[in-house]
């Protein structure tokens, strides 16, 4: 049973009468992983940026740590709620990593509310990928570690957040540790803390199969050649099963948004829809 209407926030950039851009970020994830200024710079592209916090981050709203009452279906369902809420019939859907996922549904289930879409770190929704590379085996060892963390304790939390970005990482640009930490903790102090957010990894499907294979709108993969959770294979994989998509690979590119990284990301959507 899906879970009652929820509160979703959501936050703004540039002209309302501009084309839309949707961004929708990952797993445990609230709109701030799409920051501020990188939203700006998109907007400066004539477009209407709209940024969101997934039900269980930020200031959206939020449910007990263990038991979701939703599934994935009905946060696929959130982000066209956030267009209604704008007022934007069509937009272009981005997401990243998890959020890569549920924009692919969202052009899949809703083509008519999509012009295009943008997936980055992400991999192909209803395709065979059980000969891709896995996650890393160090990033494998540091998300087993997080079955042992006390997710309501804020020091804990906070050390294996900051763990987590360095473990993200671009490979070529160097980690900027205190502006991750900055984030990190103006994350948590506006959400309230991080237990309700590990929801997204407990999350049952909750709607029909589908496959990225029946893609109706352009599709644009952006994809680091150093992604630890989604090896580069994965978006190549993307890539080639939808006729005409592009790929665009970050060199060195990990599972984040390097600032180093942003112009040529933004470049990229900005020049896809």
């Amino acid at each position: 049973m899906s879970a009652q209407r929820p509160e979703i926030v959501s936050q703004t950039f540039g002209n309302p009468t501009d084309p839309a851009i949707l961004l929708v970020m990952g797993a445990m994830a609230s709109m701030l992983w799409w920051p501020e200024a990188f939203c700006r710079q998109l907007a400066g592209h004539g477009r209407f940026v709209i940024r969101y916090d997934n039900r269980d981050t930020g200031l959206s709203t939020k449910y007990a740590a263990c038991a979701p009452p939703y599934t994935f279906e009905d946060m696929v369902d959130d982000a066209v709620r956030v267009l209604d809420d704008h007022g934007v019939a069509k937009a272009h859907i981005v997401g990243m990593s998890m959020g890569g996922m549920i924009a692919q549904t969202v052009a899949l289930k809703y083509p008519a509310r999509v012009t295009a879409l943008t997936v980055i770190s992400s991999s192909p929704l209803g395709v065979d990928t059980s000969g891709l590379p896995g996650m890393t085996a160090a990033y494998g060892q540091h998300a087993a570690e997080g079955g042992d963390v006390d997710w309501s304790d804020r020091t804990q939390v906070l050390a294996y957040m900051a763990k987590d970005a360095r473990a993200l990482a671009s490979t070529l640009h160097p980690f900027d540790a205190d502006r991750a930490q900055k984030l990190i903790v103006t994350d948590y102090e506006r959400s309230g803390g991080f237990a309700s957010a590990t929801n997204h990894f407990t999350l049952k499907g909750g709607g029909p199969k589908r496959s990225i294979t029946d893609l109706t709108v352009p599709l644009l993969v952006i994809h680091g050649t150093s992604d630890p959770i989604f090896p580069v294979e994965h978006g190549a994989a993307l890539a080639k099963a939808v006729p005409g998509a592009g790929l665009v690979e970050i060199e060195g590119g990990g599972h984040e948004l390097h600032q180093d990284d942003w112009p040529q990301i933004i470049e990229a959507i900005a020049a896809h829809g």
